[in-house]
This record gives C-alpha cells, sequence and structure tokens, in this order.
C-alpha cells in the first residue's frame, strides 16, 4: 500500500509541475529586463523541484527492488527484456532524466538506479555499498559487447556482433543467458556441435588438422578415404562481472570443450572425449586511466585482433575445422597482459608476459641403445640425445605429477610480446613483436656441463580492411622470425640443436589472408588462404647427417609404398586454400540454429634430400550442425 500512495504522490506531484514546465518557453520569449529576476527565481523553484522528483524517483525504484526481493527477485515469466526496456524508458521520461542540458541554466538530473535489463544486454549495472547492499543513486552503464565501461572506437569492423562462427564473444547477446546475482552478473555462452570430415586420406585426427601426420605415398593410408565424425567440439562458457566502480570493472571468464582425448576414451563405443580448458583468466578494466589488465590462460597477444587489443575479440577464420586454418597465428597460453590506449581508444599499446615452450626437432639425434655409436645400453629418457661427440644435450623432460607425460621443454625466461594496434574510422591495423629465448644444456657424462641460451624472435602484423563496413571484409596477417614456429597451426619446430649441442632456432615464416562476407543476417560466406615455413639447419659428422631438413636426408622411399627405402622428408612449407558459408535455419528467443558447409584443400612440401623433395595434399569437406542457445 504504502509504495501505491508513493507512486500515486510522485505521477500527481509530476502534472501538477508540467504547466509551468510547459509555459517556460512562452515565458521567456515574452521576458523584458524588469521580469529576468523573476524568470530567474522561477527557474530556481523548477529545480528545486526537479531535484525532488529525482530523489522520490530513486526512492520509488528502491522500494520496487525491495518487493521484488521479496517476491524472488526475478521478472515473472512473459515479462520480456523489451517490455522492460520500455518501463525504464517511461520513468525516464517522467523525471526527466533523458533531458541533460542546461543552455538556461538547468542543472544537470542527477542519474536515476535502474535495476533493468535493456534488450541489448544487461547493460544497467548499479554500484552497491553499505551493509545492506543498498543501491546508490549513481549507476554505471557496461557495454556488454566488448565488456569494458570504456567504449571502443569506431573502426568500421568493430567487435564480434555474434559467437555463431568465431565464437569469440564474450557470451550472450541481448537477455539471453544473462543472470544478476546481486551486484555479479553471470553471462553464460557457448554452443552444442556436431562436425564431421570426409577426407582422400586417413589422419585419424577429425576436423582437427595435423598437417605433419598428412601421409606421404609410401604409407598405405595415403590411398585410403577416411570419414569421422564428433560432438566433441561442443563449447560451454561462463563469464562473471562486477563493478569495481564508477571507472572499473573485474571480470572472470571460463572456456572449456572435450576437445582432449583421454587415455580410456573408446573410439568405438562411448566416444567418452575429456574436458579440457581453453580459457581461464580475469580481466580488469579502467576507463578513467584508459588502462587494461589480464591474468590466466587466453588467446596470445601475437593472436591478430578485431578493435583494440581486447580480449575475446580475436580475429580468427570462420571455419568448421577447429585447426582453423593452415598459418593462423596463434596459442593460448597463461599470459601478464598490460594494455593502455590513448586517442579516444584509437591507439592501443599492450606489453604480455606469457608461457614460454620451445618445440623442438630431434628426430635425427641418437638416443642410444642398440645400434648406439656411443655404446649406450639403454635408451636416454626423452629430452636427451648423444651429439656426435657423446655429449648429451638435455632440452627438457617429460611431465610427471597432474601434468601430462609429454615433453616439457627447459625454459630460463617467458616470452615477451608487445604490440601497437590502431583503430581509426576506416580498418583495424596491428603491429607486433616476440623475445623468445631457447635453452638446454650439454653434459659431458662423468665429467659436468655447461647451459646454453639462444636469443630468438620475430615481428609481424595483421589488418582488417572493411571493403564495405560491416557486409564484406579482407583479413590480411603474418609472422616471421627466429624459433616461433609454434606459434603457427601447422606447429612446425621452433629449434633443433647446432655441432656444439646449442639450440639452432629456425627461420619461420607464416601468413592469412581471406575475405568473409555477410550478405544477409542469416548467411555467412567466407574464403581463406594461409601459408607456413619453416627454414634448415644441419650439419653433418663422422658420415651421419643431423639437424632439420638435410640435404643427405634418405627420401628415395617416399612415393613407393611401404617402401625399405628411407622417407625422412622434414617439412619445409604448408598452404591451404579454403572455401565455406554458415546458414542460420532458425534464430529466435530460443537461440539459434545453423549449419554449415566448407572445402579445403592442403598441400605439404618437404625438404630436398637425397631422393628429391616428396610433397603430399589433403583435400576436405567439412559439415557442421550447431545449436547457439544463447544468441
Amino acid at each position: 500500500m504504502t509504495l501505491l500512495v508513493k507512486v500515486g504522490l510522485f505521477a500527481g506531484t509530476v502534472l501538477t509541475t508540467s504547466p509551468v514546465l510547459s509555459s517556460l518557453p512562452g515565458l521567456v520569449s515574452r521576458a523584458n529586463a524588469a521580469d529576468l529576476d523573476a524568470l530567474e527565481e522561477q527557474i530556481a523553484n523548477i529545480q528545486a523541484q526537479q531535484r525532488a522528483l529525482q530523489k522520490a524517483l530513486a526512492s520509488v525504484q528502491q522500494q520496487i527492488a525491495a518487493h521484488r526481493a521479496a517476491v524472488g527477485g526475478h521478472h515473472v515469466a512473459g515479462h520480456g527484456a523489451s517490455g522492460t526496456a520500455a518501463h525504464h524508458t517511461g520513468l525516464q521520461g517522467i523525471s526527466g532524466v533523458a533531458d541533460t542540458t542546461d543552455g538556461i541554466g538547468l542543472a544537470t538530473p542527477e542519474p536515476a538506479v535502474s535495476h533493468h535489463r535493456y534488450a541489448a544486454g544487461p547493460d544497467a549495472q548499479p554500484v552497491f555499498s553499505g551493509a545492506r547492499d543498498v543501491p546508490e543513486v549513481e549507476s554505471v552503464i557496461g557495454h556488454r559487447a566488448e565488456d569494458v565501461i570504456s567504449r571502443l572506437a569506431e573502426n568500421n569492423v568493430g567487435p564480434h556482433s555474434r559467437e555463431s562462427v568465431g565464437a569469440q564473444a564474450a557470451g550472450a547477446l541481448g537477455d539471453h543467458g544473462v543472470f544478476h546475482m546481486g551486484p555479479v552478473t553471470l553471462i553464460l555462452g557457448g554452443f552444442l556441435d556436431a562436425s564431421a570430415v570426409e577426407e582422400n586420406r586417413h589422419t585419424a585426427t577429425g576436423t582437427f588438422n595435423y598437417w605433419q601426420d598428412i601421409p606421404f605415398k609410401n604409407q598405405s593410408r595415403y590411398h585410403t578415404d577416411n570419414f569421422e565424425g564428433s560432438a566433441r567440439y561442443s563449447r560451454l562458457s561462463l563469464m562473471a562481472r562486477g563493478n569495481v566502480d564508477a571507472h572499473s570493472t573485474i571480470s572472470g571468464f571460463f572456456e572449456m570443450d572435450f576437445g582432449a582425448g583421454a587415455a580410456t576414451t573408446d573410439a568405438y563405443e562411448s566416444n567418452s572425449y575429456s574436458v579440457r580448458m581453453r580459457q581461464a583468466y580475469l580481466a580488469y578494466d579502467n576507463s578513467q586511466y584508459n588502462f587494461h589488465f589480464l591474468a590466466g590462460q587466453a588467446w596470445s597477444m601475437l593472436t591478430p585482433g578485431r578493435i583494440g587489443i581486447t580480449p575475446r575479440q580475436e580475429s580468427l577464420p570462420e571455419t568448421i575445422e577447429s585447426s582453423m586454418l593452415a598459418g593462423q597465428t596463434w596459442a593460448r597460453q597463461l599470459q601478464f597482459r598490460f594494455v593502455k590506449d590513448f586517442l579516444n581508444h584509437r591507439l592501443w599499446t599492450g606489453l604480455s608476459i606469457e608461457n614460454s615452450a620451445t618445440l623442438y626437432n630431434l628426430s635425427s639425434f641418437d638416443k642410444g641403445g642398440s645400434g648406439s655409436a656411443c655404446n649406450s645400453t639403454s635408451s636416454l629418457p626423452d629430452g636427451q640425445v648423444y651429439m656426435p661427440n657423446c655429449n648429451v644435450a638435455t632440452v627438457g623432460y617429460d611431465g610427471t605429477g597432474l601434468t601430462n607425460p609429454a615433453l616439457f621443454s627447459n625454459e630460463i625466461a617467458p616470452d615477451v610480446i608487445g604490440k601497437i594496434a590502431w583503430d581509426p574510422h576506416w580498418g583495424h591495423y596491428e603491429v607486433e613483436g616476440i623475445l623468445h629465448f631457447p635453452h638446454d644444456r650439454v653434459t659431458t657424462p662423468g665429467v659436468g656441463g655447461h647451459n646454453n641460451t639462444a636469443i630468438a624472435g620475430g615481428g609481424g602484423g595483421s589488418m582488417i580492411l572493411p571493403v564495405i563496413p560491416h557486409k564484406v571484409e579482407v583479413r590480411l596477417s603474418g609472422l616471421a622470425g627466429y624459433g616461433i614456429g609454434r606459434y603457427g597451426s601447422v606447429l612446425l619446430p621452433d629449434a633443433t640443436l647446432n655441432a656444439s649441442g646449442a639450440p639452432s632456432p629456425l627461420l619461420s615464416v607464416q601468413t592469412t589472408g581471406g575475405i568473409v562476407a555477410h550478405p544477409t543476417p542469416l548467411i555467412d560466406v567466407y574464403g581463406f588462404f594461409g601459408y607456413q615455413s619453416s627454414g634448415r639447419s644441419y650439419f653433418s659428422s663422422n658420415g651421419s647427417n643431423y639437424g632439420y631438413g638435410n640435404p643427405g636426408y634418405d627420401n628415395r622411399g617416399c612415393y613407393i609404398e611401404m617402401s625399405s627405402l628411407g622417407c625422412t622428408a622434414d617439412i619445409h612449407s604448408v598452404m591451404e586454400a579454403t572455401m565455406g558459408a554458415w546458414y542460420r535455419f532458425f534464430k529466435g528467443k530460443y537461440g539459434t540454429v545453423q549449419g554449415g558447409l566448407q572445402l579445403a584443400y592442403s598441400r605439404v612440401n618437404a625438404w630436398s634430400g637425397n631422393g628429391g623433395a616428396p610433397n603430399t595434399s589433403l583435400s576436405e569437406i567439412f559439415m557442421d550442425f550447431r545449436y547457439l542457445p544463447f544468441q
């Protein structure tokens, strides 16, 4: 009853005041010098009434919030986001909150507290304080599309507008999957995925291409087709976000899928693939100082972006193929990222300290055991090899405890990555650089040894050209340097060993280009080309060949099925050309259902050796059905 009385008094006050407000322009037009004092007194009275009305509005909204909390704290079924937005707009119109002009001395009114979600998402983010968490008068407006309080500059490229294909948006769009728990907003994201591939070689990797495993003609599986399908790349994400104060927000993001293959995975019956962590990080954004911080596992800052240097806005190909594209620059790894933006959010600078993991190629070196030239009676553990002089080079050790039993390389320092991004009114442009420090130890058995550290790294950049803004865009990116092969989708090696056993970083070049079009809101069409190559580093000793890409390696058997001759075939380059499309069958409050089709052709070229430079290829047709309940 008290609530209804206050609402009635509030409405009555507004109605009795409205004649005065409506007559104000006429009074001003008829004013003369003698009436100015009277007009100023009337303006002061109106301002006082306006402040009183604003406080009354805040009190009414607080009581509405308390009443809703008492009956469950949520909107009743059938009260949609659009109705909420309309109700909120109506209250603003009554209170005059929308009028912020001060041309004739009217004071800018205090902003009202809002507990409503707009149709565009959970924009209203009240600040809470006090023992009972009572909302203050001021509210903080968060922009859900990019999940930073500070706005992003308009570059006619824009952030990802949906999670349908690239799956890089923060989570839900609109109010789908958005929940409020006091001052914290929870946003669900992800999709259910059913994808399959038909290919003319048997690679046993599903929709994830591992180009180094594409067979040459000497293997029987080169001559057999293969079909494989799975739902293992279905994805789920959760973001929690809250406002620290009027200028800053804190958020946490977690994303997972089922892309890991457990030791007990049964591809013949249960197809029980394992949950794996894709991303897990916290982010802090401050709009007063235009400062942004990220800590945790996320896409490497080397990954091309769409706007600014912001998480979940990576520029990745819209492919069904879960390995994305040969030549694509990326990694997901631990990092501590510091970003500052300038010039109204158009110029961005970033520094990221990221986990290092050198990928070595040691296949040509002696592992000991039977036939070893170093008279070893047992094989060396993973991460250790004999050099021609029988010294032992150690580049890493197999994981133990809770880590995967695979090789973890020696690392003396993290990777250091810097990036500058520029968002003019047309396009997005980036330049970047990386420093990497491969590290190993060479030991003379029974005597001692010494450590070796190499300095590697490189640079590159990317751009997005909005040929027709938000309809057709051209994407270009590239990275080149030494010891950075693992940052490409092909996973070519970072380094091998030189004659003394020290790391020898390999030259790496990777580049991608593509066109993405959105002819209608229901259709996306794309075409991409990618290329990645590795340099060679080798030596010969005592009649044996070592290193990567050695021209003395035996390649004579690469074209003969089940040949007894050799086929070392160190990869020189991989290229991929692909095209595809997505079509949205259904889209509404229930989410989006879409299907995709993709054609891809890959070609692998090996370094020349004894018997020539062999090559192989792979042709694929990808198919996908995907349900995005939060889009």
